[in-house]
């Protein structure tokens, strides 16, 4: 299965097009969405994006939640009622909504994040330091889980 993977930083250009990195976009072929389906994150300053399967995945979510629910209308409020479909124009560029560039502080260059089954959208400045926070709390996570193999021959557990 394809995976949306790696980092690209592009430029927005005067037009507000940003060149959408060629990788993703044959991800996004393959998986049947003539488009990105994009949204503000909920839990981070910055945009989620994906195809097909990412749709398919939010249907579920709001699928599997009581109908008529409270949990459920706001589920699907927050990522069915913010959600654009940004088209893809034949030299590969979209052009983001000034709205979704707010919420994610988007204004001359963008950093494109896979996460392999979705990707987000960063802002370049923003996006450094959340990856400097992730590569922490994984550095601390491998402590953590290593102290727990120490002595029981596992692969390398304890390692830094």
């Amino acid at each position: 299965m394809d995976q949306f993977v790696s980092t690209f930083t592009n430029k927005i250009d005067t037009k507000g097009r940003v060149s959408v990195p060629a990788s993703f976009r044959t991800v996004l072929a393959k998986d049947g969405l003539d488009g990105i389906y994009c949204y503000p994150s909920l839990d981070a300053p910055a945009l989620d994006a994906g195809g097909k399967r990412l749709v398919d995945k939010i249907n579920a979510l709001v699928e599997d939640l009581a109908p008529y629910s409270d949990e459920k209308d706001q589920l699907a409020t927050a990522l069915f009622g913010t959600s654009e479909v940004l088209t893809i124009d034949q030299d590969g560029r979209t052009i983001l909504p000034e709205r979704l560039r707010e919420h994610a502080g988007i204004s001359t260059h963008i950093t494109f994040v896979g996460l392999g089954e979705k990707f987000q959208m960063w802002e370049p400045k923003r996006f450094e330091k959340h990856l400097a926070e992730a590569r922490q709390k994984v550095r601390d996570l491998r402590k953590l889980l290593g102290a727990g193999r120490r002595g029981s021959g596992g692969p390398e557990g304890a390692r830094e």
